[in-house]
C-alpha cells in the first residue's frame, strides 16, 4: 500500500475555503439588503460592483502572475470587497471604492502571498487607505432614504453620525439630533457607514455563523464586553459627555469589527487565551480612541493594531506540547 504524507493538520473536515466564504457572504446578506434599502441602487451597485472588481483582480494577479493556471476563485476577495462596502460611507464615489479594492486586495492580501498569509485584515487596509488619502470623503454620510430606490445615494442630503456629532458637539447635541438613538442603533434607522447601522442584522449573522462552527465566541464576547464594562467607567464619571455603555457598542462600527472583522481566522490568535487577550486589547483602544483620541472611531485601529501583534501573543499563549517536560532550571 502506498501512503502519502502531506503537511499538518491531517484530520480534515469535509468543509472548504470557498464553503466558509459563501457562509460569511450569507451572514452578510442581510445587511447588504437593508443598505439597499436605505440608500438605493447605488449601494447595490457598490456592493455588486466591488465584489466583481475584487474577484477579477484576484484571479488576474492568480493567473498571470503567480502562473497559478488551475486557480479558481473562492470567494475570499468577495467577503473583503463586501466588508470594505459596509465600512465607508453610501455616496462614496465608483473610483474612491475602486482605489480601496486595489488596496485591499494588492496590498493588503496577495503582496504577502493570498489567503492565510496577510498578517492585517485586508477590508481594514483598504479602509485606512481611503480614510487617509480621501478624508473628506469618507466622513461625507447622506441621509437615510428609505426606500427611495432610484435616488443614488451622493445626491442625498448629507447629515453627521452620532458619534462625529457627540465629538463635534457633545453627547447632549447628538442626543436632540438623533431621537431613539439606542432603539434605532440596534435596528438600524441611524446614517452611518453601510454596514455598521443595524446591530440586530449583524448578530443575526454571526449566529448563523457561530451555528455553523465558522468563528467562535471569545473575541466578540471580550472585544464587546470590554468596550461596555470601559465606556461605562467614563459615563459614571461623566453622564453628560459620554453615551451610555449600551448606546456605546451599538453605535459605530463596533458591532462589525467585533463581530465579523475580528474575527478573521487568518489576522486573529489561534489560541483560546490569545484570542481574549486580543479581545480586550481591541477594546480598550477602540475606547480610547473614541474618548480621548481626535477621531470619533477607533474600531479600524484598534483592529489593525491587535492584528500586528498577533504573532506575539500566539508565541506568548501557546500551549505546552504533551508529553514534554519544562526544561530543569
Amino acid at each position: 500500500m502506498k501512503l502519502l504524507t502531506g503537511p499538518a493538520p491531517h484530520i480534515h473536515e469535509n468543509i472548504s475555503t470557498r464553503r466558509i466564504m459563501l457562509d460569511v457572504l450569507i451572514a452578510l446578506t442581510p445587511s447588504a439588503i437593508l443598505a439597499v434599502l436605505m440608500w438605493g441602487w447605488y449601494m447595490l451597485l457598490l456592493e455588486i460592483g466591488s465584489m466583481a472588481f475584487a474577484e477579477f483582480l484576484e484571479f488576474f494577479v492568480m493567473r498571470v502572475f503567480r502562473k497559478k493556471k488551475d486557480f479558481v476563485p473562492d470567494l475570499s476577495a468577495s467577503v473583503t470587497a463586501l466588508l470594505l462596502v459596509f465600512n465607508v460611507p453610501a455616496g462614496i464615489s465608483w473610483w474612491t471604492m475602486a482605489s480601496g479594492i486595489l488596496v485591499a486586495i494588492i496590498i493588503g492580501k496577495e503582496i504577502f502571498g493570498g489567503i492565510g498569509n496577510n498578517p492585517f485584515n485586508p477590508a481594514l487596509v483598504g479602509r485606512l487607505f481611503m480614510y487617509i488619502s480621501f478624508p473628506v470623503a469618507m466622513i461625507t454620510w447622506p441621509q437615510v432614504n428609505w426606500l427611495h430606490f432610484w435616488t443614488p445615494a451622493y445626491d442625498v442630503a448629507t447629515t453627521a453620525t452620532p458619534l462625529g456629532e457627540a465629538k463635534l458637539h457633545g453627547v447632549a447635541a447628538a442626543t436632540q439630533l438623533f431621537h431613539g438613538l439606542t432603539w434605532n442603533s440596534f435596528l438600524g434607522l441611524i446614517p452611518g457607514s453601510a454596514g455598521e447601522t443595524s446591530a440586530l442584522l449583524l448578530i443575526i449573522g454571526f449566529l448563523y455563523l457561530w451555528w455553523r462552527k465558522i468563528v467562535s465566541y471569545e473575541i466578540p464576547l471580550a472585544y464587546i464586553g470590554t468596550t461596555f464594562v470601559l465606556s461605562a467607567l467614563f459615563w459614571f464619571a461623566n453622564p453628560s459627555a459620554y453615551y451610555d455603555p449600551v448606546t456605546s457598542i451599538l453605535l459605530g462600527g463596533l458591532m462589525l469589527g467585533a463581530l465579523f472583522m475580528a474575527t478573521d481566522p487568518v489576522t486573529s490568535p489561534v489560541t483560546p487565551l490569545g484570542k481574549w487577550i486580543f479581545g480586550i486589547g481591541a477594546g480598550v483602544i477602540t475606547v480610547l480612541i473614541r474618548y480621548i483620541g481626535a477621531y470619533p472611531e477607533g474600531v479600524n485601529f484598534a483592529i489593525i493594531l491587535m492584528n500586528a501583534l498577533v504573532p506575539f501573543i500566539n508565541q506568548f499563549t501557546k500551549r505546552r506540547v504533551f508529553g514534554t517536560v519544562k526544561e530543569n532550571g
